[in-house]
């Protein structure tokens, strides 16, 4: 649950986040391509067929040569923040994955509203619920009530969603996707290849039990996806096995991520949601 009081403690944070790093987080809100625009690029020799008003005339009185300037076209920059709201994500010792992970989400759009960028906040299951990108408060409301609203429920179409989400990107945007992760590392791998052209941003959030197994004895087991259930002993071996193979996987999404341009956190739900989001946007890399 989204409350008052975290938007009040949200409100204090953005004072802490300066310039720099909120731009090192989102990023460049300048594009690479040419036009008309406040940032000065370069000089190119004057063609035919060149807009004649874009002539420096100072540097033709010096070198006797026809330039014209090249100005960056400012464009302004869509943050995609896409939550994981499958069965899985309703896992939670103490809050569950999917409050915490609506809570960074709704950091991400905010962080974004204060730098007058238009942000879409879109959540998948079994099936992908987009919201129309647009900028104001009005629509960071209506995003934390449907949010607080939801359920997580449902077995996860990652890869599916991800696809038809690609589609609705129709310029370079941010794109961060927060999720438990605990898919095969090929679908990850899917998406960030068809997301190259962006910039994207994994946030892996666990549970602190997932984190760190530290139960014994004989449990039965839940697939909060498919409700299929496993009955099973742990002991320090299996915690070991377990403890091991997940950290091979989160290491092969951060292959991924390397291989790819992306970038890669996991956090977990027993850490402060504020200091987890001042460490994002405080990276370079």
């Amino acid at each position: 649950m989204i409350t008052p009081e975290f938007l009040h403690k949200l409100d204090r944070f953005s004072l802490i986040v300066n310039k720099r790093i909120t731009s090192n987080y989102i990023g460049e809100r300048y594009s690479k391509e040419t036009g008309r625009g406040l940032i000065f690029k370069d000089h190119v020799i004057y063609e035919p067929g060149d807009d004649f008003r874009s002539i420096d005339w100072r540097l033709f009185g010096r070198t006797d040569r026809l330039f014209i300037k090249r100005y960056e076209e400012e464009r302004n920059l869509t943050v995609h923040v896409v939550l994981d709201l499958s069965g899985s994500m309703a896992f939670g010792s103490k809050i569950t994955k999917a409050e915490y992970a609506s809570m960074l989400g709704v950091g991400f759009c905010y962080l974004a509203l204060k730098n007058n960028e238009s942000f879409v906040m879109s959540t998948f299951a079994e099936n992908l619920e987009v919201f129309k990108p647009k900028k104001g408060r009005a629509q960071l409301a209506s995003m934390i009530a449907y949010l607080n609203a939801a359920k997580p429920k449902g077995t996860s179409k990652l890869a599916e969603s991800l696809a038809s989400y690609k589609k609705l990107i129709e310029s370079r945007s941010y794109v961060v996707i927060i999720s438990d992760f605990l898919y095969p590392v090929e679908q990850i791998k899917e998406i960030a290849v068809r997301l190259k052209n962006c910039q994207v941003l994994f946030v892996q959030v666990l549970d602190q039990v997932e984190r760190k197994l530290e139960l014994e004895g004989d449990f039965k087991l839940k697939d909060l996806e498919t409700n299929d259930t496993l009955r099973t002993f742990l002991n320090p071996i299996a915690r070991k096995r377990y403890e091991q193979q997940l950290l091979e996987h989160v290491g092969k999404i951060k292959e991924v991520c390397d291989s790819t341009g992306a970038r890669f956190y996991t956090a977990h739900t027993g850490q402060d949601v504020f200091d987890v989001f001042y460490d994002i946007v405080g990276r370079k890399k």
